[in-house]
């Protein structure tokens, strides 16, 4: 039976190994991915494996994905601590408690409600205020709720949701995966003056985001 002194010990070591030895720098960061209780939000027959290098199944053929990749996507949005963030895909709501470690607001949508309901419940236990979880359609975005500072998407998409692209604000980025022939590659986009610039960052693996503007 592992102790909270256990978990604690994996994660400084998950964070040594695998985040700050393959190149993440950013503070902010780095002190989020040390303090989420990665354990919390995967079930309880893989919590021994909470801190291992690669990603769970969390049901409904949906994974919490690796540590460096959660870690990776947040350093790629350039947070400094004060932004509104929209995150499309809530899954085990992982990712979901290491942007709220770091910025003022957290708005989160989940297509599957069972999902949603069980992050929502994790989250909660672990005394986070400034997250706000929504079932539906990620691809729309939460129209009422912007613009946002920046934007994260946990699911590979044929492109850009143009609906996700007009609620981020001017000066904003968007880290979403995007996938063509050749495979998935993790792409961050930056909006100036209503103008879209692309960035391919590096290839990665996710589920296909399902939605109006996404995959049917």
């Amino acid at each position: 039976m592992w102790k909270k002194r256990d978990f604690e010990l994996q994660r400084e070591l998950m964070v040594k190994t695998q985040i700050i030895a393959r190149g993440i720098k950013d503070p902010l960061v780095i002190q989020a991915m040390k303090r989420v209780p990665r354990h919390m939000f995967v079930d309880e027959s893989l919590i021994y494996e909470a801190y291992g290098d690669y990603p769970l199944p969390i049901g409904e053929n949906q994974t919490i994905s690796q540590p460096f990749m959660v870690a990776s996507m947040t350093e790629q949005l350039e947070l400094t601590g004060g932004e509104k963030v929209l995150e499309i895909g809530t899954g085990s709501g992982y990712q979901t408690a290491v942007l709220a470690e770091i910025v003022r607001e957290v708005y989160t949508v989940e297509r599957i409600e069972s999902l949603a309901k069980r992050a929502k419940e994790t989250l909660d236990r672990l005394g986070y205020k400034n997250v706000h979880i929504f079932s539906g359609d990620g691809t729309l975005g939460l129209l009422e709720y912007s613009p946002y500072d920046a934007i994260i998407v946990t699911a590979a998409s044929p492109d850009v949701p143009p609906p996700l692209f007009e609620q981020l604000k001017d000066g904003g980025r968007m880290v979403i995966p995007i996938s063509d022939y050749f495979g998935q590659t993790l792409v961050r986009v930056r909006k100036k003056k209503r103008r879209e610039i692309r960035e391919r960052l590096y290839g990665c693996v996710f589920v296909p985001l399902v939605g109006e503007y996404g995959y049917r």
